[in-house]
């Protein structure tokens, strides 16, 4: 099973080489926390967060 990464730019995670949300390819194996967004324009959280789109997003990344 591939490893899940996030992207150090916009928090996005992938299990590709490059980030979906916003093609990065500075995607790091070390990160915490899980939000998923199920409706971006809706939702506190993601507008809290700053995101935009639906997806799985790290909480922190490092």
């Amino acid at each position: 099973m591939a490893r899940e990464m996030a992207c150090r730019k916009c928090k996005c995670i992938t299990i590709a080489k490059v980030c979906g949300n916003c093609k990065s390819s500075d995607l790091t194996p070390d990160w915490t926390g899980i939000v998923v967004v199920v409706d971006p324009v809706n939702s506190h959280v993601a507008q809290t967060l700053g995101i935009t789109k639906e997806g799985k997003y790290a909480l922190k990344v490092t």
